[in-house]
Parts: structure tokens; sequence; C-alpha cells
């Protein structure tokens, strides 16, 4: 009896949240369970890409930094427009806690394989690679998929060695 209990209101609870779930989200998207078929619903303002941050928050960042920055590709001027294409990307030697420092590198620009040896976090406007050998070879892995989110928007990589920047 008392097992009873427990899974009807488990059941209950599964029910109302997908009721809850059904009337806030109208894009459904399957997912299959063994047991059951659980509608999943996304919405556009959940499908923002990790880790990468807006021109006036990376702009921010330079402004309010204390890391020693040097800076490659097209020069950086907040007055001046960016071409839609171009892609800034700060990567650092130094972590932290979560603070993302050291010696830096700013580079803005279109799409090129960065040399990035001693890198351990970096931040891009857009979706980046960032891989463990040099000549952006090796195993890489994309911005977009941080798995170590670090403030101001940075991401923890350690062991890269080069950075993908893509158009």
């Amino acid at each position: 009896m008392y097992f009873t209990n427990k899974f009807s209101t488990l059941a209950f609870a599964v029910v109302a949240a997908m009721v809850a779930q059904t009337a806030a989200n109208p894009a459904p998207v399957s997912v299959k369970h063994t047991i059951w078929t659980i509608p999943l619903y996304t919405h556009s303002s959940y499908l923002q890409v990790a880790s990468t941050v807006s021109t006036d928050e990376f702009l921010k960042w330079l402004d309010t930094t204390d890391a020693d920055i040097t800076y490659v590709g097209k020069p950086i001027n907040g007055s001046v427009p960016r071409a839609a294409a171009d892609i800034m990307v700060t990567y650092c030697t130094k972590r932290t806690q979560n603070v993302c420092g050291g010696t830096c590198t700013v580079y803005n620009g279109g799409p090129t394989c960065l040399s990035a040896p001693g890198t351990t976090c970096l931040s891009a406007t857009g979706n980046v690679g960032f891989c463990d050998h040099g000549g952006c070879s090796g195993s890489c892995n994309q911005l977009s998929s941080c798995g170590t989110p670090l403030d101001n928007g940075f991401c923890s990589t350690p062991g890269t060695s080069s950075i993908i920047v893509q158009a």
C-alpha cells in the first residue's frame, strides 16, 4: 500500500509537469525512453550558444581587465563597426578560481588558425574551436560545448595549443 501511494504521487507529479510544460511551450520534440515517450519543448531563448559573449561584453572586459594584453589581427575600435564575419577572441595563460587572466592575446578578424600554446582559458564573440595540438589539429572541442564556464563569458580550456576561428 505504501509503495502504491508513493508511485501514484510520482505519476501525478510527472503528468502535472508535462501538462504545465505543454501549456507553456508550443514546439514539441519527442524523446523516447524505454517505458514512456515524453514530449519535450524548446524555446528560442534557451537555444543560445554557451560561452560566447556579445561585442559589448567583450569590449567592456577589455576596458576593465588588468591582464597583460597583446592585440593581433584587425584593430579594435569601439566606435568603428566591425565586419559581420569578424570574430573577437581572447585567450589567456592563467586561471585563478573562476577568473581568466595573466598574459592574454586578443584576436579580431575572420577565419584563421591561431597558434595559442599555453592557453588555459578563452572567450569569443562567436563559436570557435580549441585544439590540443598546433595547426588546429589533434583533439578539438567547441566553445559552445564548454565544460567549465568561467566569469565574464570565459571557458576553461587547459592544454589548448591552437584555436580555430570560423566564418
